[in-house]
């Protein structure tokens, strides 16, 4: 019986163990951040920022097309290194955040080019639409952290939106209608 009783316990951490091979890390919102760019009248390209409010990843080692991200942003939270400019484009005109707080990202599909690289395919809602969006990701690094003492994992991510698509047409066409957005991230397992 106590063998029966230990050759259900191994069978039972074996499949737990197994199971798990899916592991949920938590995006550093102090090392992740999404930085857009937007033609300026073709007199220059002028860049804005939003760190991340709240996100996971989900990263399943054993099948990387399985893994999934999930993002929130406080769009109130823009950068531009402008204050005036930080306010003019909190109100109506462009992201309305009274209406709009929160932008977010939920993938739906990895596929991968390489062991380093993948697209990224998910839902991005901006201003009160969800669009389909794909992410070109490269994995920058892994390993412990010197600062948490984590294990991280480090990503960078580009893609281009056109902000017409979500309603945001305030001076198009002198303001550019195409967004570049780079995103760099780091994932590292939740404290205990």
């Amino acid at each position: 019986m106590k063998n029966i009783i230990r050759t259900m316990l191994v069978i039972l951490l074996f499949f737990t163990f197994s199971v798990q091979a899916a592991e949920t890390l938590t995006l550093d919102p102090s090392h992740t951040y999404i930085l857009w760019h937007i033609k300026h009248f073709d007199f220059s390209t002028q860049v804005g920022k939003w760190y991340i409010n709240h996100g996971t990843l989900t990263l399943d080692k054993d099948h990387l097309d399985k893994s999934k991200v999930d993002v929130d942003i406080q769009l109130a939270n823009i950068v531009t290194g402008i204050p005036e400019l930080d306010k003019h484009l909190k109100e109506k005109l462009f992201f309305n955040v009274d209406q709009y707080p929160t932008a977010t990202f939920v993938s739906n599909k990895v596929v991968m080019n390489n062991k380093t690289s993948a697209k990224v395919y998910g839902t991005l809602t901006l201003h009160g639409v969800s669009k389909p969006v794909v992410l070109s990701v490269k994995l920058n690094k892994m390993g412990i952290s010197p600062i948490s003492n984590l294990m991280t994992y480090g990503f960078t991510a580009t893609t281009d939106i056109k902000r017409s698509d979500f309603g945001i047409n305030a001076l198009i066409p002198g303001l550019g209608d195409e967004v570049k957005l780079d995103i760099e991230a780091e994932a590292s397992p939740a404290k205990a």
